[in-house]
Parts: C-alpha cells; structure tokens; sequence
C-alpha cells in the first residue's frame, strides 16, 4: 500500500493510512479526515535530520531505504539501525529535545511527518492514541535490544547469518521477495552495525556463497537455505570447506549441502 492523497499540490495520509503503514489497530474514536499528515520526500544521501537538530517531528517510513548513525569526534560513523518502510525515526528526541542520532537516506524516501506537539495534543485528548505510540516505540526499543544482546552472543559469521535472514522477514512484510533482494546498504556500513571490519562481512558473504548458503552478485542477494542461516553457529575453517568440497566432486557431486557441512558445527 502506497498511503497517501494530493491536498493543495502535497502528498497527505489519513490517519488510519498510518497506522496501516505502523501495523496497528486505527484509533475509532478519530476521524479519518481529522487529522491529516503530511508527506516529505528525500533524495539518496539527503539527511533527515543531524545530531543536536532541534526535535520537533516524528517520522515513518512510507518507502525507501535509511540508516541511523552516531557520529564522534573524529567524523566516524556507527550505524545504528536501518529503518525501513512501516518504521518510525526520531524517538530519540523526545527525551532531550534534541535528536541525539543522524538519519541519512539510503534510496529515494517517502517520509510522513508526525509533528510530536500535535501529536501529544491529540493523544490528551484521544488515549487510544497515545497508547498507539507507546506502543509503537516500545517495538523500536525491543528490536534495538535484540540487537545488543545478538552482538554480544553470536559469532562474526553468526551476526551476519542473522542480519540477512532479518532483512529477508522484513522484505517480505513489505510484500516483496525474501529469496533475492538489493543490499541498499554497503558493506562497510552492515560491518558498522553488526560490530564486524568490512573484510569480515565480505569475507564471511563470499564463505556462505561458496558453501550455497546464499548467492552474491554484487549487492543482489539470493536466500537459498534460510533454516541453515538461521541456526547458523559458526562456519567450519575455510581448509575444512576446501576438503569437503573436493570430496564431494570425487563423488561426483556438484556441492555439498550447507547442512553437511555445518553438521558438526
């Protein structure tokens, strides 16, 4: 679903679009036509907002591709999240006023603004909605520790298994294929956010394609055994896939299923 109507030359959405786009139930109690949001569109490499920005708007992702970073000192990024459609920016405002996060647009975006004043006005008056949104930040807040507790559990080649089958849950909510799909992010910035160097994830993307986990062609990525990445604990040494590759076409066999060769891992 693509939400949104021209009103005075701009893209808006009722609020039941919303929450269709949010995956929550609609808030009965408000009409549809009362309270009406507006559209923004971002090109690639456009910030949405910068660190320290005044805070004044919540965003959701009606299309596109972003990243969330918090930037030292020094200019060096660390990737926080990559939000997608159905997903909300700009939470970490709320506290301080102030974005504490930069969001930067990976592909052309379709954003839909949520004035936070307006937002709280209505939420005083309507407490459907206001639980609405707690609820949505608490799923934000759910999915950000599931991600601390997988870097501080999984092996390298573990964390990257897991982003990728991640990704694919989340392209096919979006309606589109969990079997083949673009990398809209570079490897050095799935490194960023995963806590690994760039050689490791395209090291450890080149080790899964070789052993049929998956294909790489450039940032096209194909899903071909979804159950092995998702129990994924290590990867045998790369001399040990080597043997068994060999000794498999002594055989006269094409490859190796991945499962035997994770078997006793």
């Amino acid at each position: 679903m693509e939400a949104g109507r021209q009103r005075q030359g701009r893209l808006w959405s009722n609020l039941k679009e919303v929450c269709d786009l949010l995956h929550i139930p609609a808030a009965c109690s408000i009409s549809n036509e009362e309270l009406l949001f507006q559209h923004v569109q971002f090109k690639t490499g456009q910030r949405i907002h910068t660190i320290g920005q005044p805070f004044d708007t919540l965003y959701i992702v009606n299309s596109g591709f972003l990243k969330t970073v918090l930037i030292d000192e020094f200019g060096n990024e660390q990737v926080l999240s990559f939000p997608m459609k159905g997903d909300m920016l700009g939470v970490d405002g709320i506290h301080t006023r102030h974005y504490s996060s930069e969001a930067v647009a990976l592909s052309d975006c379709d954003l839909i603004l949520l004035p936070f004043k307006k937002l709280t006005a209505l939420g005083r008056i309507h407490l459907e909605l206001e639980n609405m949104m707690y609820g949505v930040m608490s799923r934000e807040l759910v999915r950000e520790q599931a991600m601390i507790g997988m870097l501080g559990a999984l092996s390298a080649e573990a964390r990257v298994a897991r982003f990728l089958v991640s990704l694919a849950e989340r392209f096919a909510q979006m309606g589109y294929s969990s079997k083949l799909f673009n990398l809209r992010m570079t490897r050095h910035e799935i490194g960023s956010y995963l806590g690994l160097t760039l050689e490791t994830v395209s090291r450890t993307l080149s080790a899964f394609n070789e052993i049929g986990l998956i294909s790489v062609d450039q940032r096209t990525i194909g899903i071909k055994d979804p159950e092995a990445l998702k129990t994924l604990r290590r990867l045998p040494p790369s001399r040990t896939r080597a043997k068994q590759q060999a000794a498999a076409k002594a055989k006269g066999e094409d490859n190796v299923a991945p499962a035997q060769l994770l078997a006793a891992l």
